[in-house]
């Protein structure tokens, strides 16, 4: 297949095509704006293999989506252009419901037009696959977990944003017979993040011997899956998912936010230790994020039982990966013209 990715210069995205064009016949298209936390490094060889291509467009331009479907002609879409951080979104709603809601309804009519001109032949084949998040459901108690039939109750303007998409997507297939799969996924993490996420944040301040803020006390949970491992489920729901169905892909490893960043900490004081005492001491507590969800959960059993993926990575497995390639890549994510320097977002002011 030709597969179309939007934001594949992205943490995710990057991932997704680094595993089509290893592991994979298929050809890619990436598509992506190139906003601050892009990166086209992270998809390391691409531009010397013929079967990629990179054009640097904004979802939200209809004129040139227009013209790159009219030029390359997918086979599918996989959708994972997005602003994605939550902070952000408190601090600055506008680009999100910009984004992912107004660029996906971009998105789905671009691919609507493509998908009604093409042969009988090719339109029984074409997949739009839109890539979205497990905090569209809201937020759990102690128990229980989501499934695909959770109702949605998003309580950030970024997870907002999402359930809108989302909802647009079963919208074009429901009502214009579009042929799409969604997936919803947990916490990612794993090499090339942009180090405004949890994971390589805390590494980055604890290698500069600076305070490591946790949000409340550092019982908020989430269920972590390794990027890569994603990125395989990705490619299962693409091209074996039930047309207009959705799939839950989670790792089935939850930590608290605590329990993360002291586990970061036990690793680098095994492989990089300080001069004197444990990273644990750079632990500090922080107010909480506004309308911060207590729980996330993913119920991956669809997946694994109708598709045969599962997670190969354990958190501890995959965070050992993680934390040796930040040590590799100690400047990643700094040398953009919008570099972030580790300062506190989201405080809603």
């Amino acid at each position: 297949m030709r597969v179309l990715v939007t934001g594949g210069a992205g943490f995710i995205g990057s991932a997704v095509i680094r595993h089509l064009l290893a592991d994979t016949d298929h050809s890619v298209v990436n598509v992506d704006k190139l906003t601050y936390a892009a990166n086209l490094d992270a998809i390391p060889g691409a531009p010397q293999n013929n079967r990629y291509v990179f054009e640097h467009a904004d979802i939200c331009d209809s004129a040139t989506m227009a013209k790159i479907f009219s030029s390359h002609r997918p086979d599918a879409v996989m959708h994972l252009a997005a602003e994605s951080h939550v902070d952000r979104s408190i601090d600055g709603p506008g680009a999100f419901i910009q984004t992912n809601i107004v660029g996906t309804q971009i998105l789905l009519d671009t691919a609507l037009d493509h998908w009604r001109k093409l042969s009988d032949g090719d339109k029984d084949s074409f997949r739009f696959h839109h890539i979205s998040t497990d905090e569209v459901f809201g937020s759990l108690g102690t128990t229980g977990l989501f499934r695909e039939d959770t109702p949605y109750d998003p309580r950030s303007p970024y997870s907002a944003s999402k359930a809108a998409s989302d909802h647009l997507v079963m919208a074009w297939h429901e009502t214009y017979g579009l042929p799409v799969v969604l997936s919803n996924c947990s916490n990612n993490y794993g090499p090339y993040q942009f180090p405004e996420k949890l994971i390589p944040l805390m590494i980055f301040k604890a290698l500069k011997e600076e305070a490591m803020p946790v949000y409340g006390k550092g019982d908020n949970v989430r269920d972590w899956i390794y990027v890569e491992d994603h990125a395989k489920g990705l490619r299962q729901v693409l091209e074996s998912g039930k047309i207009g169905e959705s799939y839950n892909i989670g790792g089935r490893n939850e930590r608290t936010n605590l329990e993360v960043v002291e586990r970061i900490c036990d690793i680098l004081d095994e492989i990089r230790p300080r001069k004197k005492g444990s990273y644990r001491e750079l632990i500090s507590f922080v107010s909480d994020r506004p309308g911060h969800d207590f729980r996330y959960a993913i119920d991956a059993a669809k997946i694994e039982a109708e598709l045969g993926w599962q997670a190969e990575d354990t958190f501890e497995t995959g965070l050992r990966k993680t934390v040796d390639w930040y040590l590799a890549n100690p400047n990643w994510g700094q040398s953009k013209t919008n570099t972030y320097d580790g300062e506190r977002l989201g405080l809603g002011s």
